[in-house]
């Protein structure tokens, strides 16, 4: 007998799986990378990068609490889609999860891109000089972002049992070597390092002690270093697999952005700590650095080798868990008929969205290829950056807005149910998240780029037209097909 029952997602995700794919969504270039490369794109933020990290914390901190209470009460697959679609308005739900959408998928394909030299530097440290020269070469690079992206497209589509059989291990060696970084800034000082430097290249080098606070310069630094805590939203979008996720949803958004956070202090601050932070500054103007780069000179080759390959890990642990994420927005508008409907098949043995992982990665491929002809990967940050501050924004927006907007769902928060307090998040949320989106928006239209397109605002304002001209055609053609449109969307799709 043929079985005729529609295949749907399968509960299967742990708060365990659920924080690892927090947790790897938002470690990896973030504490690899832009701790140090901010030292060329904000030029003068010196010694207050980690201040400028604390600091932007606070608005991420108010979005965290703002999905976790939405969450609870909306357990769905594409989470941020449901929650400002069923509790604010459908169309700035589909705007604030397509700017999600967009901003993500870019970056699957900067990670998959900037993880090739750190490949790179780890066949260079092992004396492999042949292979290290042939990841120079930019079709090759470009070939093996794209297998990464494809390979772990592929993982997804088998199912969630095979994501975690590869997303867990990975998680935990990826935590134990970034561990040695924060042991290191517990053995060795910056002294160290000027005199390692001087052996190992025979040049000296004066640090820096003081420099002149900036506020607008500190701000624009904060803004960019939000990035770093954006990742913890794919939990959300993974509410339609989570077990019991009205309770599982919320602790694992809350446990990854918490854990996240203070490795990535404690990691920052000991590279900062062995190395002068005006050496950073320095290098950062010359050529792309990162931590494993900057800690080689004073630590033994070994454990230099140790921390390349962690911070690869971590960099490609990042694209199993975002193409989870991005696969399931696309899937709940499909689900919801404002996007094709095919995107919305289950694979009927694996119980996973695979036509819209298939997507996916057909998104982030351009990603690729946009950072390869683009030359800076900072391009796709800053359209991450923008994109996740409106996402964000909207959330705390949606926490404010739905008691009046959808009574009924609301009712259903089991986390933070005090009105007071959810308003207090709320609207602390959408006033720290405006000023840095204006803080944000304002240096990316004022700094200086050798084409209008290397601007993350234009690009990110086109897009919204895109996905405003996508939403009215489905939308239309809902109306037509739908006699009460606006009853069904004040209810949660059906599992």
């Amino acid at each position: 007998m043929t079985d005729t029952k529609p295949k749907k997602l399968s509960r299967q995700m742990g708060i365990l799986a659920l924080t690892a794919t927090g947790v790897c969504s938002m470690l990896g270039a973030s504490i690899n990378v832009v701790p140090f490369m901010i030292q060329r794109n904000v030029p003068g933020i010196g010694p207050y990068v980690l201040p400028a990290f604390a600091f932007a914390a606070i608005p991420a901190l108010f979005a965290a609490l703002a999905y976790g209470i939405l969450g609870s009460a909306m357990p769905r697959a594409g989470g941020s889609y449901i929650y400002a679609s069923r509790g604010l308005n459908p169309y700035l739900g589909f705007v604030a999860s397509f700017s999600q959408w967009f901003g993500l998928s870019i970056v699957i394909g900067v990670i998959a891109y900037v993880t090739v030299p750190f490949v790179r530097d780890v066949t260079l440290a092992l004396g492999w000089q042949g292979i290290s020269n042939s990841l120079e070469i930019g079709w090759i690079r470009v070939s093996i972002a794209l297998a990464l992206i494809w390979s772990f497209v592929a993982i997804n589509i088998k199912g969630i049992k095979s994501y975690e059989r590869i997303l867990l291990p990975m998680m935990f060696l990826m935590f134990a070597l970034g561990g040695i970084v924060i042991v290191a800034g517990l053995i060795y000082d910056s002294s160290d390092f000027l005199t390692a430097l001087q052996e190992k290249t025979g040049n000296t080098f004066e640090p820096i002690k003081r420099i002149t606070f900036d506020w607008r310069i500190f701000l624009s630094a904060a803004a960019l270093l939000f990035s770093s805590f954006i990742g913890f939203d794919s939990i959300a979008q993974a509410g339609g697999e989570a077990k019991n996720p009205t309770k599982a949803l919320p602790t694992a958004i809350l446990l990854a952005i918490f854990g996240v956070g203070l490795f990535y202090f404690l990691f920052a601050a000991s590279v900062y700590h062995i190395v002068p932070w005006s050496f950073v500054a320095q290098e950062a103007l010359e050529k792309d650095i990162s931590a494993p780069g900057l800690l080689s000179y004073v630590l033994p080759s070994g454990l230099g080798i140790a921390i390349l390959v962690g911070a690869a890990i971590a960099l490609i642990n990042d694209l199993p868990a975002m193409l989870l994420s991005v696969s399931r927005l696309m899937f709940a508008w499909a689900k919801d008929g404002i996007f094709p409907k095919a995107v919305s098949r289950i694979h009927p043995k694996n119980h996973t969205p695979h036509i819209a992982l298939l997507v996916a990665g057909g998104m982030a491929s351009i990603g690729v290829l946009g950072s390869h002809f683009a030359g800076d990967f900072f391009l796709g940050i800053d359209i991450m950056v923008t994109s996740m501050m409106i996402n964000f924004l909207l959330m705390c927006i949606t926490l404010v807005s739905i008691h009046s907007m959808n009574p009924n769902i609301a009712n259903g928060i089991s986390v933070i149910k005090n009105r007071n307090w959810q308003l207090c998040i709320g609207w602390l949320g959408i006033i720290s998240l405006t000023a840095f989106l204006i803080i944000h928006t304002y240096k990316d239209l004022t700094v200086s780029a050798s084409a209008w397109y290397f601007h993350s605002t234009p690009i990110w304002l086109i897009v919204m037209a895109l996905a405003s001209g996508i939403f009215g055609y489905n939308w239309g053609r809902l109306k037509k097909n739908k006699t009460d449109i606006a009853t069904r969307f004040l209810k949660l799709p059906e599992e």
